[in-house]
């Protein structure tokens, strides 16, 4: 009676052993069939859900060929993969919406915005670089609140402008425990956005980053590169310490050779725009050559006309005047799509010391519309006190006082009636 006792016992035992046997194998079956990838492929409709905001940085730039495709009937997509890298990486958020990373992290950018365009590129390699041997890094002018040295290539036949930044010397900041980092725009978009990592205490950073940005050499000229360099303090908020524009129309070097240039960064106009706008531009004379020269340089808050299917063209109209008669006039070209356009247009004039007290240059910003027709947005005259009174009097004799100096101010536009 007990050997058929065992005998069940044994039996049941062997039973449950095999079921369990049978129950690991379909589990490691079906885990190697359908969890096998390593990463997920996404396509462009699956709207990203993770709750880690790298990873819907990444999901969103994935790309696909065409429309969304039937089940019938499906084109495989070209996947895009997560590194695993990106995951689970610490950001932090900020009040106004903007994110800081830890120096190590490279840049993506905010999630808001389209990624087909812009990308940073990580490091660059300084002896690709030739740099100018002029003692700028020594060289700092009074007032002088910082420098930034950088280059920029245009790849024509893959439409690729190629920004390296360098460095920042000479940062104006009360005190070493600076934190700067850069953010750089291609105006009129101001939406968008790439940024360098982040420097800890120093007012003479080394960023030795590379940025690419998509775009048509159609447009190119119409477009400025803006470097705005920040201080990010404690509490994360973002101080403004100075900027620079370049417009790429006039300022694109040229060659084979990667030259690295650089500009003193100008602080922002903290001043509203005005009813009308305002205007930028220096003016210089050369008493020795009897020459005054005007470098138009950008504008902004400028009370454009919106019409439907035309987009904004807007120019500068420069012209010299002597006993309130028309002498020369010389043009801008016209920046599209920008209520605050860039020029950096030098135009230059044959005038006679003796003339200075007569003469006078009226300064015109023109819309283009339809046709041959242009409406004035506003004007701005600077003269001796014959013509003009308040700042474009000191503008003028601010320039007669500094001969071959360039000089360089802000102008209230006002309207044509007045």
């Amino acid at each position: 009676m007990s050997e058929q006792m065992v005998a069940v016992a044994g039996g049941v035992i062997g039973g449950a052993l095999f079921l369990i046997f049978i129950g690991i194998a379909i589990y490691l079956l079906w885990k190697t069939l359908c969890l096998s990838p390593a990463y997920e492929e996404l396509f462009n409709s699956v709207t990203p859900r993770h709750s880690d905001a790298t990873i819907n940085d990444l999901t969103s730039i994935q790309q696909t060929s065409g429309p969304h495709p039937n089940n019938s009937s499906r084109t495989k997509s070209v996947p895009f993969i997560i590194p695993p890298k990106f995951l689970g990486q610490n950001w932090v958020d900020v009040k106004n919406g903007e994110r800081i990373q830890e120096d190590c992290e490279p840049y993506v950018a905010p999630e808001f915005l389209p990624r087909s365009s812009f990308y940073s590129l990580g490091s660059i390699n300084p002896d690709l670089y030739k740099f100018p041997e002029d003692g700028s890094e020594a060289d700092f002018p009074e007032g002088n609140i910082g420098r930034l040295w950088f280059a920029v290539e245009y790849e024509q036949e893959a439409e690729r402008l190629l920004v390296a930044l360098v460095k920042a010397r000479n940062l104006c900041f009360p005190s070493e425990s600076c934190n700067p980092f850069v953010k750089i725009f291609l105006l009129p978009d101001e939406r968008r956005y790439l940024q360098s990592k982040i420097k800890r205490k120093t007012l003479n950073p080394q960023f030795d980053e590379h940025f690419l940005f998509q775009v048509s050499s159609k447009t190119l000229n119409q477009r400025t590169l803006k470097f705005s360099v920040y201080h990010v303090d404690k509490l994360k908020k973002h101080h403004l310490l100075g900027q620079v524009l370049f417009p790429l129309k006039n300022e694109m070097p040229t060659g084979e050779s990667k030259v690295v240039i650089w500009r003193d960064l100008e602080a922002e106009n903290l001043e509203p725009p005005s009813e009308y706008g305002d205007v930028q531009f220096s003016l210089s004379y050369n008493d020795y050559l009897g020459r005054l020269t005007v470098v138009v340089l950008r504008a902004k808050g400028l009370q454009v006309h919106e019409d439907r299917g035309m987009v904004c063209s807007v120019y500068v109209k420069v012209s010299l005047m002597n006993h309130n008669k028309f002498i020369k006039c010389k043009k801008t070209a016209a920046v599209l799509g920008t209520t605050s356009p860039v020029y950096n247009e030098t135009f230059s004039f044959k005038v006679d010391q003796a003339e200075l007290d007569t003469a006078s240059l009226s300064l015109l910003l023109l819309q283009n519309m339809e046709g041959d027709k242009s409406h004035l947005l506003g004007r701005v005259v600077v003269g001796p006190f014959m013509y003009t009174r308040g700042r474009e009097l000191e503008h003028w004799n601010e320039m007669l006082n500094k001969p071959k100096e360039l000089v360089k101010r802000w102008h209230v536009l006002s309207s044509s009636s007045t």
